[in-house]
């Protein structure tokens, strides 16, 4: 599983390093897509698979389900790291969470956020309100 908190830099060809603790889960290859909250998902190639199957079995006409297929497959990009454990994150994607500079690599037990420091700042203080406010370990049975 994927656990902490890293600060890497993403270098002028759009390389991002992957911490040493994430290295050999992510060797044979990544899916980086677009999430819902302005970051990215880097999943291993084995738990995107997993992933797809469960979403492209949802309902077709199903509204929210094409929408999230959208989100998913059609910004997903699919790679292996180089030899200095570095992923190439394409432009789309960096535009899409603001990635430049300092990126937020955070580690949320079957895959990877990529955040931009700033958004990461603002959704940290959000999740920290709505934990308290919902009391969301009780809700949701943990």
């Amino acid at each position: 599983m994927f656990l902490g908190m890293f600060v890497h830099t993403l270098d002028d060809k759009n390389r991002l390093a992957l911490p040493a603790k994430f290295r050999t889960r992510l060797a044979d290859g990544v899916v980086i897509t677009a999430g819902m909250d302005k970051c990215l998902l880097v999943y291993p190639a084995e738990e995107f698979q997993a992933l797809f199957e469960r979403v492209s079995a949802l309902p077709l006409m199903d509204r929210e389900a094409a929408t999230l297929r959208r989100l998913l497959f059609t910004n997903a990009y699919d790679t292996v790291p180089d030899k200095q454990n570095r992923v190439v994150i394409p432009q789309a994607l960096c535009d899409y969470a603001a990635l430049a500079g300092e990126v937020i690599i955070v580690g949320v037990g079957r895959f990877i956020e990529l955040w931009n420091a700033s958004e990461w700042d603002r959704a940290q203080q959000e999740i920290r309100t709505h934990a308290a406010d919902q009391n969301i370990w009780a809700k949701l049975g943990v």
